[in-house]
């Protein structure tokens, strides 16, 4: 088949994140800090948090159901289901074969994997690559986490950082026919790089290969996330603002050509950061940190589920995502709404 006309599209999306809500209050009662520092300095006011024995897959079952519905599409007729974690339901057996068998299917290729926070944008990448292969699959792209598990909870540089999520979007592809109707939110372009080198900034190194498990071991610091603030801060901002002038500029765009910037949130200063080096206006830059805090992989997906929700994503717009994450790595999509 010539796939030269062939376009790839997000035809459902849905969302879910957990009922109970952590606030700034809250951890002003178990660690030294105070709702004006965590503010000041992320701008999260409140995380959502899974209740204990709710795994990876349990959250991303809602978002997929809504998913599904909103894509008119029955979960039998997915082809495939990927999942972007790095909190999954256990080493093994991967998460997306959990999903499948609470969608209540069987036969679907399934896969997880891992880039971090970027995993939405990489996970819109390896869709369209398979449908480039199969232009007749129907995908099941999730993003989900349950960071809460990975967080050492006395250590206020990331406890007040961090929630639960999960989105699911499905996605097809068509071929371009002049005149015809189109549906969905169209997969333009997607940029990916890494830098392997700059990995110790973001890490949990516990239970890898770097540092295994044995018999006996006590759970230590090494099993719960670790970050190098300052430096995160740097390399976020300075690439995710190369990347999304790169995709941009590949695509004969600039800034002004954007409707909606949606950046990957991990903080409030690292989005304004990254809205300024980008010249992008305030109110064009879409921000949901406060309610959810980093949800990893699942915050972009949040941030779309909102803007929807608010009537942002409408038809004629074209939103940017650029996404830094554990790796080193960065990347960016573009889309548009037909």
């Amino acid at each position: 088949m010539n796939n030269s006309n062939l376009t790839c599209r997000i035809i459902g999306f849905g969302t879910h994140v957990p009922e109970r809500i952590l606030t700034n209050a809250d951890f002003t009662k178990t660690l030294d800090t105070s709702d004006e520092w965590i503010v000041t300095r992320t701008g999260i006011s409140k995380r959502h948090v899974a209740a204990a024995g709710v795994t990876t897959s349990d959250l991303a079952l809602p978002a997929a159901r809504q998913a599904l519905s909103d894509a008119g599409i029955d979960a039998e007729d997915l082809t495939h289901i990927l999942f972007a974690t790095c909190t999954p339901d256990a080493q093994c057996p991967i998460s997306a074969c959990g999903l499948a068998d609470k969608l209540g299917i069987k036969g679907a290729a399934a896969i997880d994997f891992n880039v971090g926070c970027c995993g939405f944008v990489n996970g819109l990448a390896l869709t369209r690559g398979m449908l480039h292969a199969d232009p007749g699959a129907k995908i099941l792209l999730v993003a989900a986490e349950r960071l809460t598990t990975r967080i050492n909870m006395t250590d206020r540089a990331t406890a007040v950082l961090f929630g639960d999520g999960a989105g699911a979007f499905v996605v097809t592809a068509a071929i371009e026919k002049p005149g015809a109707p189109r549906k969905g939110i169209r997969i333009v372009d997607v940029v990916l790089h890494s830098d392997g080198s700059l990995g110790e900034l973001l890490t949990v190194h516990g239970g890898g290969s770097i540092h295994p498990y044995q018999l006996g071991d006590a759970v230590g610091t090494e099993y719960f996330l670790y970050m190098n603030g300052r430096e995160v801060f740097k390399y976020a901002v300075r690439y995710m603002a190369q990347t999304s002038a790169e995709i941009l500029e590949r695509n004969g765009l600039t800034v002004a050509d954007v409707d909606l910037v949606i950046p990957h949130q991990a903080n409030q200063r690292i989005i304004e950061a990254v809205a300024k080096r980008l010249e992008a206006p305030a109110e064009r830059v879409f921000s949901v940190v406060a309610d959810y805090g980093n949800t990893s992989a699942a915050s972009i997906p949040l941030a779309l589920g909102d803007a929807r929700k608010q009537g942002l994503i409408k038809p004629g717009i074209r939103m940017l995502l650029p996404v830094f994450g554990g790796g080193f790595t960065w990347g960016a999509a573009l889309l548009e709404v037909d």
